[in-house]
């Protein structure tokens, strides 16, 4: 018997996070119970927040269950009886190990998606109290499973998409086979996930099978998988024992997920992977929401705020009076995952749309009368389409230069911050997404309007390196064109009268990088009369190319041998020639802990006599 949500329940409340909010809404029973790794704020930056008020808006009953105790049991997966038709699980809108670890392996003591920023439960700050545990995708699958026997369990959200395929744990320092397979899951979605959700929901309330639909990932037994691999519409991976014998495989794989990324829907194979038992089926990408859509999603009736009053999320403090505008980006930087997860074609919402969520934003209490944000994953790619777009199979519009085919509509973008600026209540309307430079030197009128208007004083800029093999490497060119867009945009703030910094983001020991390459960096930092505020040692994220470069120790473009810094002493020396130039050099900085104190600087694991590399 169905448990559709009926009109009367359609109100503006909270999705229930309790047994008794469940109750009070005349539920006896739910659709969907979501799980996340993160506090519950009802705002659509929150990836469980939209899902949930997607399926409710397709009438599907669902329940909240956010950052559940999973240390004793399974308990806390039985707050809503068993669900009717699935469990969602997702470790947040972070990786849990990128959430819990840095770069170099130190325990984080922050957690901006959870109370307070406090990653731990009330009691001894111990891994074990957690809120958002190591893996969390698989600890949240297995207690789910262990609570309702027999009841679907769906992965998602930025943790499964880029741990969909074997990949590398920087904090294990080792392969990991797929989370799909180590889970026991009965799905997977990747990527932007409305359209694959709401299919899974819906075949289940028919009593359907979850098989084929696009966006997805299933598991086959070894004989399913096997036979498959000889059909005509699959390309096959290497597989775990290809890339167990010569990690030369790790990057072959990669280079095939990423070329399949990019080609979005105009792909209509399946990909498979061998893991150590069974195989990864990867169901070709559902297609990317159409303008409407992606307009109607976020019009959805969000709450904006947490789920309780008596928190605070750092995460929701900084993005509460934001605004997204745009989805997917076509720039492939080799160490970003978004391309992978949101998809290279981008989508605008239109100007009506932000314009109607901006006014509700003006109207939330507390609202000072700044919009933080307008913004996305990169903010000028906004009105930004392909000429090509149905046909391109490349989709990577900004390397090595802008792409012809690109059409760049700056006078929409004007128009928007023009429209969102003049409405009652807002004193200021601020661009704090990346902003991609080439773009900005093609659109000279937007330019001067953001550094006139829209600015905090800083822009943040993204060369991230200066060097051009290793922007190379990095598939990111910008950086080429950094010093006429400093006179450029300095021209412009001397010609507006407004005072104009740069806060430039910058990467240490990415694969390639050496020590020399940096204090070329460092030197064209001084030059140009930046700060080095932003930067990080480069981290191996699962699901970029930059991390099977890291891994495998071969160049993305060639397949030949680079220097990959690994050990922890040209690490910290790297990261010391942007500190001299940033002002907060130590000499005496001993910061990568133990962990990461395995020497390497050619890609091949250095280690002590008699000891095996890798765990």
């Amino acid at each position: 018997m169905s448990a559709r949500i009926t009109k009367t329940e359609e109100k503006l409340s909270f999705l229930p996070t309790t047994a008794a909010e469940c109750q009070a809404l005349g539920w006896d029973t739910v659709d969907v119970v979501l799980v996340s790794g993160d506090a519950y704020v009802d705002h659509p930056s929150f990836g469980i927040a939209l899902i949930g008020r997607w399926l409710e808006k397709n009438g599907f009953r669902v329940a909240i269950l956010a950052q559940p105790h999973y240390q004793n049991g399974c308990d806390e997966f039985k707050r809503f009886g068993r669900p009717r038709l699935f469990f969602g699980i997702s470790a947040g809108n972070l990786d849990s190990i990128v959430a819990n670890y840095t770069g170099n392996g130190k325990i984080r003591d922050k957690d901006p998606f959870s109370p307070d920023g406090s990653p731990y439960f009330p009691g001894e700050k111990q891994k074990n109290n957690r809120r958002r545990p190591d893996r969390a995708t698989l600890i949240y699958a297995n207690r789910a499973q262990a609570a309702w026997p027999g009841v679907p369990v769906v992965l998602g959200g930025i943790e499964a998409s880029l741990r969909r395929f074997i990949h590398y744990d920087y904090r294990q320092e080792k392969l990991r086979n797929s989370i799909l397979a180590d889970s026991k899951a009965d799905l997977l979605v990747y990527g932007m996930g409305e359209r694959a959700i709401l299919e899974a929901a819906q075949r289940l309330d028919q009593g359907e099978n979850l098989g084929g639909i696009p966006g997805t990932c299933e598991f086959l037994t070894p004989a399913a998988g096997s036979s498959l691999a000889n059909s005509e519409s699959s390309t096959l991976l290497p597989g775990w024992h290809d890339i167990e014998q010569d990690k030369k495989n790790f990057i072959r794989a990669e280079l095939e997920i990423d070329q399949r990324a990019r080609q979005g829907q105009t792909s209509n194979r399946i990909l498979l992977q061998k893991q150590k038992s069974g195989w990864v089926k990867e169901n070709p990408p559902a297609d990317p929401l159409a303008q409407s859509e992606l307009d109607r999603i976020y019009e959805l009736p969000f709450l904006r705020r947490p789920g309780r009053q008596d928190i605070n999320i750092p995460a929701f403090t900084m993005i509460r009076d934001s605004v997204t505008i745009v989805r997917g980006c076509s720039g492939n930087c080799s160490f970003c995952a978004l391309t992978r997860h949101q998809g290279a074609q981008v989508v605008s919402r239109t100007q009506k749309s932000i314009v109607r969520e901006a006014e509700i934003v003006t109207r939330q209490t507390g609202f000072k009368g700044t919009i933080s944000d307008l913004g996305g994953p990169t903010a000028n790619l906004y009105a930004t389409s392909c000429k090509k777009s149905r046909t391109c199979q490349r989709k990577d519009c900004l390397y090595p230069t802008i792409c012809n085919h690109l059409q760049i509509d700056e006078n929409s973008f004007v128009r928007l911050l023009n429209a969102v600026a003049e409405l009652d209540g807002v004193k200021k309307v601020l661009i704090s997404s990346g902003l991609r430079l080439a773009l900005l030197r093609r659109t000279p009128k937007l330019l001067a309007c953001i550094i006139k208007h829209h600015l905090p004083g800083v822009m943040k800029i993204a060369p991230e390196h200066s060097v051009p093999e290793i922007l190379r490497l990095m598939h990111k060119n910008d950086a080429l064109e950094l010093d006429d867009f400093l006179k450029e945009a300095r021209k412009l703030a001397l010609k507006a009268k407004v005072k104009l910094d740069f806060t430039p983001y910058l990467i240490s020991s990415h694969p390639g990088c050496g020590v020399t390459e940096m204090r070329n960096l460092a030197q064209s930092i001084k030059r140009n009369s930046l700060k080095a505020r932003q930067y990080q040692d480069f981290t191996p994220t699962p699901g970029t190319l930059s991390t099977a470069m890291y891994v495998s120790g071969l160049d993305r473009d060639t397949l030949q041998p680079i220097r990959v810094a690994k050990g922890v002493s040209e690490r910290l020396r790297q990261r010391q020639e942007l500190e001299k130039v940033s002002g907060r050099h130590n000499p005496n900085d001993k910061s990568i802990p133990q962990k990461m104190k395995k020497g390497c600087s050619n890609g091949k694991r250095q280690t002590k006599k008699g000891q095996k590399a890798g765990r």
